[in-house]
């Protein structure tokens, strides 16, 4: 008897896969910024999202500081980056797709879980499961708890994520990392937006399926 192949689970990042967060994150910086004194170059922040918060924090707040300043950030977020956030283009599509096929979707993300919920309910995307607070490797953890066969993202630290999974590793460009830095990192499929998942997936799953 031939093996058949393992249901399609398909996991995706959050922050510039399947939400342009940028607008969102600079107001909570900018309202970060005005309480506290700090000199943030805001946009320097959202040109490199995909790291955890903390990361970020420690080149604008001395060390002691920063996992009340991360406490606070995640207090403002839900009142300054929810509404200014939009779904990127193919977004919801490609859920849909991977539901009418049959599979299943999570989101592993390093943003705190409680906010990426609150995005993903405002633009009204659903996946099966939501898993927060995972960077890079970490999100192996998800992933293999959920036998993910593929996992979407735009950072290196989200190939390094779906390597450590066993998973196939789609890569987007639509966040701060290039294409060649994608391939080096190990990237097996690189697609210039989430519009081109669909076709890609069908492909895919015929493959999987021969």
């Amino acid at each position: 008897m031939e093996d058949m192949p393992s249901p399609l689970t398909v996991g995706f990042d959050l922050d510039m896969t399947l939400i342009d967060s940028r607008p969102g994150i600079k107001e909570v910086y900018l309202a970060l910024a005005a309480e506290t004194g700090a000199d943030i170059d805001t946009d320097l922040v959202v040109s490199r999202l995909g790291p955890p918060l903390e990361e970020e924090l420690a080149n604008w707040f001395p060390a002691a500081e920063v996992p009340a300043v991360a406490d606070r950030y995640r207090a403002l977020y839900p009142s300054y980056a929810i509404t200014p956030t939009p779904a990127l283009p193919g977004a919801r599509e490609a859920i849909e797709a991977i539901r009418a096929l049959g599979g299943r979707t999570l989101v592993v993300t390093a943003k705190y879980e409680p906010n990426a919920k609150l995005h993903l309910a405002h633009l009204g995307i659903e996946p099966d499961v939501i898993a927060g607070n995972l960077w890079a490797e970490q999100k192996a953890l998800a992933l293999r708890e959920h036998n993910a066969t593929v996992y979407v993202g735009d950072h290196t630290g989200d190939v390094r994520g779906a390597r450590a999974a066993g998973a196939l590793s789609v890569a987007v460009t639509t966040g701060p990392c290039a294409e060649p830095e994608l391939r080096e990192a190990g990237a097996d499929v690189i697609l210039d937006s989430l519009t081109a998942l669909p076709a890609w997936l069908h492909t895919y799953t015929a493959t999987r399926a021969s």
